[in-house]
């Protein structure tokens, strides 16, 4: 299992291949997020001209929506043409691709969203990674801490992985999608194009094209092409 069955790194963030290898696993990439911001040439960017709460290095593009009500603590870089919405919080080591949507009331920490992302409403993504085009409904929950306080691991077609990640939330490849009021425990990983049921508390594994309708109940989904 690696970064590349999942989600390719889009020309918008192609300032950071060189901390997202494609060969390596996927919750490595959330490894590297510090390390990628750190080796930005922040230098003297203008100030965005729509306000908002910013503290900390961040950059936006100017053509970037951000209301006065969002709060933004860096390190955080936010790519073109995406909308923040109002309180919406972003706090520390975030990575936004191209045309995503950060929604009312959601909070983002320590993530790497792809392009075209979508997080509309009431939702927390913590220590985890969303493909391009990837969406989770309103109220979804990336859940990125275990109870007993335990590193988290993740379950593969080849078998239980030791990530040695006290914190890690989901991995959503291309497409993937989350119902309404679902919750992704840590180390969830969805495979591309694969859809949580609204109000479904998923764990494990979920292939490319399928349908988790329970946490045991999985259909493949037609091809679509």
């Amino acid at each position: 299992m690696q970064a590349s069955d999942f989600f390719d790194l889009p020309p918008s963030l192609a300032g950071f291949a060189p901390h997202f290898r494609a060969d390596v696993a996927p919750w490595e990439w959330l490894r590297g997020l510090a390390v990628a911001l750190a080796a930005q040439p922040w230098g003297d960017a203008p100030p965005h001209a729509a306000g908002g709460q910013i503290t900390g290095p961040v950059y936006l593009h100017p053509s970037v929506r951000l209301p006065p009500t969002a709060t933004i603590i860096g390190p955080a870089w936010i790519g073109a043409g995406t909308e923040i919405r109002p309180g919406a919080f972003i706090r520390g080591h975030v990575i936004v691709g191209a045309n995503c949507v950060l929604g009312h009331a959601c909070e983002f920490k320590h993530c790497l969203l792809l392009d075209g992302v979508q997080v509309p409403h009431f939702s927390y993504v913590g220590d985890s990674i969303l493909g391009n085009g990837a969406h989770l409904g309103a109220g979804a929950i990336l859940s990125n801490f275990r109870l007993d306080r335990q590193p988290v691991t993740v379950r593969t077609p080849d078998g239980t992985v030791e990530t040695g990640l006290r914190k890690l939330g989901a991995i959503l490849g291309d497409g993937a999608e989350v119902g309404c009021n679902a919750v992704l425990n840590p180390g969830a990983i969805l495979g591309k194009r694969a859809l949580v049921m609204p109000t479904v508390a998923f764990s494990g594994y979920l292939p490319p094209n399928t349908i988790a309708k329970t946490r045991t109940s999985v259909t493949l989904l037609p091809r679509r092409d």
